[in-house]
């Protein structure tokens, strides 16, 4: 049910001419912790991640872009996803998701140290472009100088996420308007 109403979101969005981002992989439904404000995290059985939580990234894994997840999953490692190589081992092969991947937002609570060593341990694991969205300039430099030129790797990557995105389909507002109208008994701004 996740993954189908993944694809209905992710096929919306190509439609619109927009490139949708898979988030927050390999998953965070078993979080209770806001990873804004706490590093989670997740001890369930690899077995019970595989067959629940990492399936429907399985399902997507043909999309554009993925994000990761900072938090940390017990039964594989004891590093945030966004910092584990084997987390982004398991992405890439298990999960199967071979398209640009891009941290969550690097000053988020749940990674601490330097800014600079994070955004370099997040493309050292595997990750083709870090996020860095609150900072002041001297940071975000740090960051960008932390990170370099994009790899190969991560260029292919990159360049294969823009060449799916198409051009909007034409939309008749409208008629979508009315059909909405008519689904919702006419509360469609009440």
């Amino acid at each position: 049910a996740v993954a189908t109403l993944g694809r209905a979101a992710a096929d919306g969005m190509l439609a619109g001419g927009v490139l949708p981002v898979v988030k927050h992989m390999p998953g965070h439904g078993r979080a209770t912790m806001d990873s804004h404000f706490d590093l989670p995290q997740v001890d369930a059985p690899r077995a019970a991640l595989d067959t629940h939580d990492f399936a429907p990234f399985k399902a997507l894994n043909d999309l554009p872009m993925g994000m990761t997840a900072h938090l940390v999953y017990d039964a594989i490692d004891p590093r945030p996803a966004t910092l584990s190589p084997v987390m982004m081992q398991l992405i890439r092969e298990d999960i199967g998701f071979d398209n640009l991947i891009m941290t969550d937002d690097i000053s988020m609570k749940a990674l601490t140290g330097e800014v600079d060593a994070i955004a370099a341990g997040a493309l050292a694991a595997g990750c083709d472009v870090v996020l860095y969205c609150n900072a002041t300039l001297e940071d975000r430099t740090r960051v960008a100088d932390a990170a370099g030129e994009m790899s190969e790797a991560a260029q292919t990557r990159a360049v294969r996420a823009l060449t799916m995105r198409r051009s909007p389909d034409d939309v008749d507002i409208p008629a979508l308007t009315a059909k909405l109208d008519r689904l919702l008994g006419g509360t469609v701004y009440g």
